[in-house]
């Protein structure tokens, strides 16, 4: 098994697994020959040989480490009460090191009456210092209990720091976590508008002409074929974007996905290629279209061509909404690093959707293009018609 296994599988043991060996490392530790009477020693007392207490003391001192994390408090119960009764004995055991790592770990991990616990254990502390000092030989001094004192007390601060930038960075997760699914979702309603308004737009203009048209059999079929197309473009392109949302589930995997195999083939992003559909589809609905594209698209264009796909789909449906049967002029110009876009409708049809729209496209538009670091602007004219301009740079994601 590799490392990285082994880690793997090592993380995957319950917590109280993980800790245990150190417990018994202490405890293996503090019965070796050579450094029995060595360890930790406060007050002065003569050191006293292992007896059957002793077994009872490194037992206190050692196997509560199993549950440092899980139970801290009970963990700090016992193991200070075998430290109290290995000072008290003299045993002066390798064990008593465990108190600094059991106070750093109970101020790092012990969740409720973390103040009471303090001064719980700055009260006990007192009895065992004079204790200590009536049976020792009269060589500690009070300042040297104090030192004790204050190097436990660092201890518990160096647990209670740990469990301060713990905690810290819990909520600096948190809040990234909430800033990432609050812009996950805005740009889910910025597609969901982009695809969905534009579409049904396209549909309901093609379906309101229809109506006028029961006298011309030819013109109405064409009319109603074209609410037909508009109609697959939107599934398509939901389909599409709900395949962004879940890509384990992919074109032709689920139920309704068997309209044919060209819309398992087409595009998951769409490309300026395919600003012409857009135009096409617009016409269709009646709306006098003029397109021209200059340049070459660059090798790379990043996400750009998504937005500006989507700057054109934006002004074409407004077009359609607030000024339908104006005349419209598109204009793609390709450069080496960046891609311009341009909309305009004349101001013979209704109000512009500066004028009466929500905006939220738009805005949208404005903060996607903003990202990447572009240029964007919609407004009326003199004329009082409405113009969308956009410069996309090449190459970024959005």
């Amino acid at each position: 098994m590799s490392i990285q296994g082994a880690g793997r599988v090592w993380r995957r043991l319950d917590v109280t697994v993980r800790d245990l060996p150190l417990g018994i490392l202490f405890l293996v530790v503090s019965v070796l020959p050579g450094l029995r009477g060595h360890g930790t020693e406060v007050g002065d007392l003569p050191t006293r040989p292992f007896d059957a207490l002793a077994v009872v003391t490194l037992a206190l001192e050692c196997l509560p480490l199993a549950v440092r994390r899980r139970w801290p408090a009970v963990c700090l119960a016992l193991v200070t009460c075998g430290f109290a009764l290995d000072q008290l004995r003299g045993y002066h055991s390798a064990a008593g090191t465990a108190l600094p790592i059991v106070l750093i770990s109970a101020g790092s991990h012990l969740e409720h009456c973390r103040r009471a616990t303090v001064v719980l254990l700055t009260v006990a502390y007192v009895p065992l210092a004079i204790a200590l000092s009536q049976l020792g030989s009269g060589g500690e001094t009070p300042a040297e209990f104090v030192t004790f004192y204050l190097v436990l007390a660092l201890a518990w601060g160096a647990g209670a720091w740990l469990r301060a930038t713990r905690l810290a960075e819990a909520e600096r997760r948190e809040r990234v976590a909430a800033e990432t699914r609050t812009a996950e979702r805005a740009q889910i309603a910025r597609e969901l508008h982009d695809v969905v308004t534009h579409h049904v737009t396209a549909m309901v203009v093609q379906a309101e002409a229809a109506r006028y048209l029961t006298a011309a059999p030819e013109r109405l079929e064409q009319s109603l074929t074209a609410v037909s197309d508009t109609g697959r473009r939107a599934i398509t392109d939901l389909r599409h974007l709900l395949d962004l949302l879940n890509p384990d589930h992919g074109p032709g995997t689920g139920p309704g996905h068997g309209t044919g195999a060209t819309e398992a083939k087409e595009p998951r992003t769409p490309a300026v290629g395919r600003v012409l559909t857009l135009v096409e589809q617009t016409r269709r609905a009646g709306q006098p279209v003029d397109f021209t594209e200059q340049g070459t698209p660059p090798a790379s264009t990043g996400s750009a061509d998504l937005v500006a796909y989507r700057v054109v789909q934006e002004a074409l449906t407004n077009a359609l909404k607030y000024a339908h049967g104006s005349r419209t002029s598109v204009q793609v110009r390709h450069g080496e690093r960046e891609i311009t876009v341009e909309v305009s409708t004349d101001g013979t049809g209704s109000p512009s959707a500066a004028a009466v729209g929500s905006g939220r496209g738009l805005a949208g538009l404005r903060e996607r293009i903003g990202v990447l670091g572009g240029d964007f602007h919609a407004g009326s004219g003199t004329d009082g018609g409405f113009t969308v301009r956009a410069r996309i740079p090449a190459g970024g994601t959005s």
